[in-house]
């Protein structure tokens, strides 16, 4: 099973940027489906945006798209969550997730990203306005 760890959460105010990275290890496949997603207070676990390593497609949840982006790392151990202009809504632990089965004729298959079978303990996000 793929081991994940998060970082690069921690307090930033609303319209600024932030950059999360998860390393992983113990991957058996050479493409496979990572991305995260969040959990803020009192609510359910919600995508963020994920990646197919293979061809380095990307989807995005409304909430962040344009603002959010995931990509995979020179390492192809490590993908980021680049965060711009962020807002207090953002507020929420950050989970990083891989799934090697998850792929579908090249593309990640639409299952939510907190079913992935790994994921890390999660890195804090908080945003003040």
């Amino acid at each position: 099973k793929v081991q994940l760890v998060e970082s690069g959460g921690g307090s930033v105010q609303a319209g600024e940027s932030l950059r999360l990275s998860c390393v992983g290890s113990g991957y058996s496949r050479s493409h496979y489906c990572m991305g995260w997603f969040r959990q803020r207070p009192g609510k359910e676990r919600e995508d963020v945006g994920r990646l197919y390593t293979g061809g380095g497609s990307t989807k995005y949840a409304d909430s962040v798209k344009g603002r959010f982006t995931v990509s995979q790392g020179s390492s192809r151990n490590t993908l980021y969550l680049q965060m711009n202009n962020v807002t207090p809504d953002d507020t929420a632990m950050y989970y990083c997730a891989v799934d090697e089965d998850a792929v579908t004729g090249g593309y990640c298959r639409t299952i939510p990203i907190s079913d992935y079978e790994s994921h890390g303990q999660g890195t804090q996000v908080t945003v003040s306005s």
